[in-house]
């Protein structure tokens, strides 16, 4: 444990350094289009606190306990990807500064009581965990109803100078597998999942949004729900190989879309990806030529104590019925599917130059 505290260490020092000596060139563009609002969409990997339920993972102990202190709805120990896109913006891209946007949850409320008065939001987060493109097995918005509260709630004069964040984890995957569908008829159905998310991307652009970043797939046959068989010590390359497949497609989609774009020029992107899959890899394995072939960081710092428990779970009597380690900032996943604050934050480091790009 005490390597995989070193190796993180080194890992974000290096990604920092590197990002303090960028700029140049980029700066000129940086100016002409400067983002004042963040708006997500998507499941787990985003949501900073839309699901309320006081039983879901996200309400309980010990979620939440590096920030803010308390189970806050986030799906970790503290921040996640969408609390460093905005709160380090300035940071990222010499913009002005980003704090993340508001749970829709609270947005609904704000606007309730102050009506129109919410000009001092700097954005909104419409994410729900455990959501995917199409229905899974929760019963919270899916993307395309999150663009519909997006299209109904949102003023559109918050929009022109925004930025959209989508996630995709891969929840609609994991659904379709547990309804029984076939692997024969899975990579089917991963064209139509790219399909969709295609066509929600081209939507939420065409609301008025300038810039709409999509995430591509983790390595989600590293994940500790599915290297546990391996006492968390290998990836599951066969899922992987899916993970690769839904990636490929997403990366040609997106540059068919922006080079069908009326508004594309050479130094005028309007759809991005984050390479997930490269940064995952490149925080768990290291670098290869350091000795880096052997996973180091694929056990998760919470989990069950056996089959039917998970992080956070407890018996009829109130019992503990799940580990956690000594210092979460010693390991990059937090529980079976999420990382932790301090792997978000790596993650977030290895994505900063996609970012400038905006």
């Amino acid at each position: 444990m005490e390597y995989s505290q070193k190796l993180l260490f080194s890992l974000f020092t290096v990604f920092l350094l590197s990002e303090q000596g960028s700029g140049g060139h980029n700066d000129n563009l940086l100016r002409e289009f400067q983002p004042k609002k963040l708006y997500v969409f998507g499941d787990s990997y985003v949501d900073t606190g839309n699901i309320g339920i006081s039983n879901f993972s996200s309400r309980k102990f010990p979620y939440g306990i590096t920030f803010p202190g308390k189970p806050s709805g986030r799906f970790s120990d503290g921040r996640v990807l969408t609390d460093y896109v905005g709160k380090n913006m300035q940071l990222v891209s010499r913009y002005l500064g980003l704090k993340p946007p508001i749970p829709f949850r609270v947005f609904k409320d704000l606007k309730r009581r102050q009506g129109r008065k919410n000009k001092n939001i700097n954005g909104v987060n419409f994410a729900y965990g455990g959501t995917g493109v199409f229905n899974t097995s929760v019963s919270f918005p899916n993307m395309t109803t999150q663009i519909d509260l997006f299209h109904k709630f949102i003023d559109e004069t918050d929009i022109q100078s925004s930025i959209a964040l989508v996630s995709v984890s891969g929840n609609d995957y994991s659904f379709y597998l547990a309804r029984n569908g076939s692997l024969q008829g899975f990579k089917g159905f991963m064209i139509s999942v790219v399909d969709q998310i295609m066509w929600n991307l081209k939507r939420v652009h065409s609301l008025g949004v300038k810039k709409v970043v999509v995430t591509g797939l983790a390595p989600l046959g590293c994940l500790p729900h599915f290297t546990n068989s391996s006492s968390f010590t290998q990836c599951n390359s066969d899922i992987n190989s899916l993970v690769t497949f839904h990636n490929l497609l997403l990366n040609q989609s997106i540059s068919k879309l922006n080079n069908n774009n009326e508004t594309t020029t050479k130094n005028n992107t309007n759809f991005f990806i984050l390479d997930m899959y490269a940064s995952f890899m490149s925080i768990i394995f290291g670098n290869p030529k350091q000795g880096g072939e052997k996973p180091l960081l694929l056990k998760p710092c919470c989990f069950g104590v056996s089959d039917g428990f998970s992080c956070g779970s407890v018996d009829e009597k109130g019992n503990k019925k799940f580990s956690l380690c000594e210092d979460p900032k010693s390991a990059f996943f937090w529980d079976s599917f999420h990382p932790t604050q301090q792997g978000w934050f790596a993650a977030f480091s290895t994505l900063q130059s996609i970012l400038k790009n905006l």
